[in-house]
């Protein structure tokens, strides 16, 4: 309701805090974190910032350690193979179908493509690594999306924190040749997006998943 400020409870607040944390890269896989850090940063005790940890651990994003302190997961090569399979099947998909769509269903998804490529570069020029990878999480959301499929967008959206972190690994310490070759990928994506073009959309869909295998695992 309009004017009705919104309460969060402390348990919600380290929680949050905690996994932006973990999935902007600011906490690390490997780091090790302690309930009474995140408690004086938040200027709370350390019982809610407890029961936010506990969360975390269900979701796989932290292990604990009693009277040590937590671990943050890090991603580990199954899954990010697991996760790139499930990409590609849902993407490929959605691929495949929005080459097979009219030409005016086909040039609003390209379009908002577009808009979003456009978005991409400009956090590119600004140097904002977290804003250009959002920005690669939404390019393949809009592929997805066109797809009309809730079920698979909603499958999609479930890998959503996995992803951030990965985009984040593929980023960083690479340089700006990282960024030019997704920037140059997802162009090559968009334009093979065309009627009786599926395969060799498909195929530069397969190359830039492939791409960020490398950058993430190293091989």
């Amino acid at each position: 309701m309009d004017g009705t400020r919104v309460v969060v409870s402390a348990k919600e607040r380290a929680y949050r805090h905690t996994k932006a944390a973990i999935l902007d890269g600011r906490l690390p896989g490997g780091d090790l974190i302690s309930e009474g850090q995140v408690a004086e940063v938040l200027a709370m005790s350390r019982t809610p910032v407890r029961e936010a940890f506990l969360r975390l651990e269900a979701e796989g994003l932290l292990r604990l350690f009693p009277k040590r302190g937590a671990l943050v997961v890090p991603v580990s090569p199954a899954e990010v193979e697991a996760v790139l399979e499930a990409r590609e099947l849902v993407e490929g998909h959605a691929v495949t179908k929005l080459c097979a769509t009219t030409e005016p269903e086909r040039a609003a998804v390209v379009a908002r493509l577009r808009e979003v490529l456009a978005e991409q570069r400009a956090a590119f020029a600004a140097g904002d690594e977290q804003a250009f990878a959002e920005g690669d999480r939404r390019f393949h959301t809009v592929l997805v999306e066109s797809a009309g499929n809730p079920i698979l967008s909603e499958l999609y959206t479930s890998l959503r924190d996995r992803q951030l972190r990965m985009n984040l690994g593929s980023l960083l310490g690479h340089g700006p040749a990282r960024a030019e070759e997704i920037l140059g990928q997802h162009e090559a994506i968009l334009a093979a997006l065309g009627p009786d073009r599926s395969v060799e959309a498909h195929g530069r869909l397969s190359e830039h998943l492939e791409a960020t295998r490398t950058a993430v695992l190293g091989r």
